[in-house]
């Protein structure tokens, strides 16, 4: 069995992440988008995902690049003077680990993005956070102290398994890769025993902001049994508040609404749509 998920990061992060979200989703293979709630185009994407039924919406928690929820004086230790997240995510984290004072305040701040998801009225279909930052073990900590109350079932281990992306294209990943798939692994464990459910392999971290057309196709080609994620950062535009420097964003749109994907993934009778309706019997394990 094969099971697809195409995921849209940032989804809230400007206008034009959102008209990619929806042009990928209805024209192309995108089933799911992650929600920045305190983005700028947040309220926007919450009314594009209504008048979208069949996108499935999760949680990108943001903890870097991006302004709190709640206001900056409620988390002194997590902003910087202008009121943003600190950039240097290795002495963020160590603050929110070691500093009891820092930890609490990262968890009163998840805790009011995921409350402020959960006003939207839209069902959380999944969680992640940019720039991965909830692999962190304090930031899973509360994720996993919030799942109940939320009904999280589902969150991304980017466990990317680099035979594949060899198979697509002749790279060999470099040692900082295989450390971190380890770390993965065991964040997914702790996810399992949990009883979270994760994708058994996720595809982006290699090729982040260049899912290129052929690169996508290859995926497909080479996809393994179980459940895949998919996930990319399309945008209408190369440049746009908050954009990523390098980032592909246009043609990461086009590979999501090539008309030959479409005919790839139907002919490979491959299933798809979001997290909520993959198989549960999966999940990274140590």
């Amino acid at each position: 069995m094969k099971y697809l998920i195409v995921t849209a990061d940032d989804f809230g992060l400007a206008d034009e992440v959102n008209r990619a979200v929806e042009r990928a989703h209805v024209e192309g293979v995108l089933t799911a988008a992650s929600l920045m709630v305190g983005a700028p185009a947040a309220a926007s994407a919450v009314e594009l995902a209504r008048r979208l039924p069949r996108l499935a919406v999760g949680l990108h928690l943001a903890l870097v690049d991006a302004k709190p929820v709640l206001p900056a004086s409620a988390v002194p230790d997590l902003v910087d003077g202008r009121g943003r997240f600190r950039e240097n995510m290795a002495l963020a984290g160590a603050a929110m680990f070691f500093l009891p004072h820092v930890q609490r305040q990262m968890q009163a701040e998840i805790g009011a993005q995921f409350e402020a998801f959960r006003a939207t009225g839209l069902t959380l279909d999944h969680v992640n956070a940019h720039k991965h930052f909830h692999l962190h073990p304090s930031i899973l900590s509360t994720i996993l102290a919030l799942a109940k109350d939320f009904g999280v079932r589902d969150v991304r281990v980017p466990l990317e398994p680099s035979a594949i992306l060899a198979q697509v294209e002749r790279a060999r990943p470099g040692p900082a890769a295989a450390a971190f798939n380890r770390w993965a692994r065991i964040q997914g464990a702790r996810l399992k025993r949990a009883g979270i459910a994760a994708p058994d392999q996720v595809f982006g971290l290699a090729w982040s902001g260049a899912m290129t057309p052929l690169r996508l196709q290859g995926l497909i080609a080479h996809l393994p049994s179980g459940v895949t994620e998919i996930y990319a950062h399309p945008a209408t535009a190369s440049s746009f508040a908050g954009a990523a420097p390098g980032y592909r964003y246009e043609q990461e749109l086009a590979a999501l609404t090539s008309s030959d994907l479409r005919r790839q993934i139907a002919a490979a009778g491959i299933q798809h749509g979001g997290f909520a309706d993959a198989p549960r019997e999966r999940g990274a394990s140590g």
